[in-house]
């Protein structure tokens, strides 16, 4: 941790489909706020791998460090917050699984009603999102021209990440904070409510998209400023 930043280190870790740029609003909040903030680029390939890569994001900082992570982001989090400098977890929109859970688990029995993810069939070990259905799906409160940016810039997402069941629960043990993104069609704001309740996470509400990450920074931010107590 730099020497000029006093209120400690923040985390974050991306979902699947993208990459950590989208933290830019949250990461520049925090930084005016004086938190040191590391961005973890997830490979998407495995959720060991991308465990891993965010257990080096942590080794390398100095202090305790709360982690923070959207979408498929949540179970890398999940699994990775037993690193012992890792003093809090924060979900955003995310997914928060139990021991011996995954993405596909938690995906396979959606509510009656709920929208469905446009993810298209698997191609060569890897999924992607229909490029037409995408901005309702994911980011329907961002400029259209930015959507389809996220679109067209995709990140496959590997079925060894989204298939990926998590062994030891962070949650279990260490407090965690949970920020709902009540207009998301990618996870059903209701089952995000389940996840929360079920964790015992402090939880919030906030109108927007699945990508409330990039259209609501501020509100993430201040989640995460809770977290940090």
């Amino acid at each position: 941790m730099s020497d000029n930043a006093p209120r400690g280190n923040v985390v974050l870790v991306h979902g699947g489909f993208v990459d950590g740029s989208g933290w830019q609003g949250v990461y520049e909040a925090l930084r005016r706020d004086g938190y040191h903030v590391s961005v973890v680029q997830n490979p998407t390939l495995s959720l060991d791998g991308d465990v891993a890569a965010t257990r080096q994001v942590i080794d390398a900082q100095r202090g305790p460090v709360i982690l923070v992570g959207h979408s498929y982001g949540g179970v890398v989090v999940t699994e990775a917050g037993n690193h012992e400098k890792v003093t809090s977890l924060v979900y955003i929109a995310a997914f928060a699984p139990d021991k011996g859970e995954s993405v596909n688990t938690l995906i396979a029995d959606p509510p009656p009603g709920a929208a469905v993810p446009p993810i298209l069939p698997p191609v060569d070990g890897f999924l992607h999102l229909d490029r037409d259905r995408f901005a309702d799906a994911f980011a329907g409160d961002l400029p259209l021209a930015q959507a389809e940016f996220l679109a067209d810039s995709q990140v496959p997402w590997g079925l060894d990440a989204a298939g990926g069941a998590v062994s030891t629960p962070a949650w279990r043990t260490k407090p965690s904070w949970y920020l709902v993104a009540t207009d998301d069609r990618m996870i059903p704001p209701p089952a995000q409510r389940a996840m929360a309740e079920r964790i015992g996470a402090r939880t919030v509400e906030a109108k927007g998209s699945h990508a409330i990450y990039l259209s609501q920074p501020a509100a993430v931010a201040d989640l995460i400023r809770q977290a940090a107590g």
